[in-house]
């Protein structure tokens, strides 16, 4: 996939010079709703022997558009974006910059300068795609052209719920961790580098790693979660506990700055400075301020068998016992 970032205005040796068909949108989370996208996407490029084109965004819209309620953190980065986007089988990616210049391009010059001289022959994206100044084009608008034809794709549910990156990051700030990954299609994950500690982990019974994100994600919930992770190239997935907070039994959860810890079954290597993606499978419960370190270690054993059967479960091992 030919990755081509743009900056508003577009050059002329930016434009895809083969015919495409185009599907346009933000692509937060890359959730089942946008696989709806590209499934017809790739039925329509078929079906006409065009190429397979998308056109992206980044940062998001809020950022110039609504500074006070702008969103900064994402289900998927704009790295994380464009791998899941490759997976497609895309032959074109275009990323545009969304900035205050690009956000009072017209409807007219957004349709010719974007969408005509990209040798664009079909569109699809969902019902719900805005673009140009003030968001006053829309599919409908689009469907007004005759360059191209478009193609809007409705909206996708789960039980009677719409499928949107925005309710997936709430069930995410929520702790509704299997709602969030049944709408994703996939299990919500962070990529990060391991990271220096307090080291305190080790001294009762459960050293952890420490995860610097790599990117501006979204954090789920602070609590403890059932997790997978891969470190490094290794094809291997490892399976442990992590906790996001600011470990309120030790420190002053007013001043303390939010971690990533994971308690790595059955592992001993040294792995900092290691690449990591963490996998969140499952969320076990609200970080607790306990009286000691006995009520801790009592409820980190808990937890960690708790979490052993719920990832036995999810990757199909046999278990003799239910929790």
């Amino acid at each position: 996939m030919k990755v081509i970032e743009v900056t508003h205005p577009i050059q002329s040796k930016q434009y895809i010079t083969e015919d495409v068909a185009m599907a346009f949108g933000f692509f937060d989370g890359m959730h089942k709703g946008h696989d709806k996208v590209f499934d017809i996407l790739n039925e329509i490029a078929e079906a006409r022997s065009l190429k397979k084109a998308v056109m992206t965004f980044d940062p998001h819209p809020s950022v110039v558009l609504n500074p006070k309620r702008k969103r900064t953190t994402y289900l998927t980065p704009l790295s994380d974006k464009t791998e899941k986007i490759s997976q497609h089988d895309i032959d074109y990616c275009i990323v545009v910059n969304f900035s205050s210049r690009f956000a009072n391009v017209s409807v007219e010059d957004f349709v010719e300068n974007y969408i005509i001289k990209n040798n664009v022959k079909e569109v699809i994206a969902g019902f719900d795609f805005t673009f140009g100044k003030f968001g006053k084009g829309n599919m409908t608008v689009l469907q007004e052209y005759d360059a191209f034809n478009t193609t809007i794709v409705s909206k996708q549910e789960i039980e009677n719920e719409k499928i949107s990156t925005t309710s997936i990051r709430q069930d995410l700030i929520n702790g509704e961790l299997q709602k969030a990954n049944d709408a994703l299609g996939y299990i919500y994950s962070i990529k990060g580098t391991v990271v220096q500690g307090e080291k305190r982990g080790r001294t009762i019974g459960f050293p952890t790693a420490n995860i610097q994100p790599s990117d501006d994600y979204l954090l789920p919930r602070k609590g403890v979660y059932a997790v997978s992770i891969e470190i490094g190239t290794e094809n291997k997935l490892y399976r442990g506990v992590a906790n996001i907070g600011v470990k309120p039994t030790f420190h002053d959860p007013n001043k303390a700055e939010v971690v990533i810890e994971v308690n790595i079954f059955d592992f001993e290597d040294n792995i900092y400075g290691e690449r990591v993606t963490v996998n969140w499978h499952h969320f076990l419960r609200p970080e607790i301020k306990f009286d000691g370190i006995d009520p801790l270690v009592k409820q980190m054993n808990d937890d960690k068998s708790r979490a052993k059967y719920l990832l036995a479960v999810d990757f199909g091992d046999e278990v003799a016992y239910n929790i």
